[in-house]
């Protein structure tokens, strides 16, 4: 089973940089050939935007920017898959 990991691209996000987060997300699971083990998706309010742009990976939610989204990917999802 993949590991989903979902980003908010709402209005708030989109201006904290959520663009930036996903292609880096998907950026690095090429980069990790981890295409097979791991999906990016997109949605609309997580209702927490005033902590920057929202995360999810299944159902556990982090808060992530362009400036720690390298950091994110090692922890959350390269050590996990």
């Amino acid at each position: 089973m993949k590991t989903r990991v979902t980003v908010c691209i709402g209005s708030s996000c989109h201006l904290k940089g959520s663009r930036q987060v996903v292609e880096a997300i998907r950026e690095m699971i090429a980069d990790h050939n981890l295409e097979d083990k791991v999906e990016v998706a997109g949605t609309f309010c997580l209702g927490e935007c005033q902590k920057g742009v929202c995360v999810t990976v299944g159902d556990t939610f982090f808060s992530v920017s362009p400036d720690t989204v390298e950091e994110f990917f090692k922890t959350e999802i390269l050590a996990k898959a």
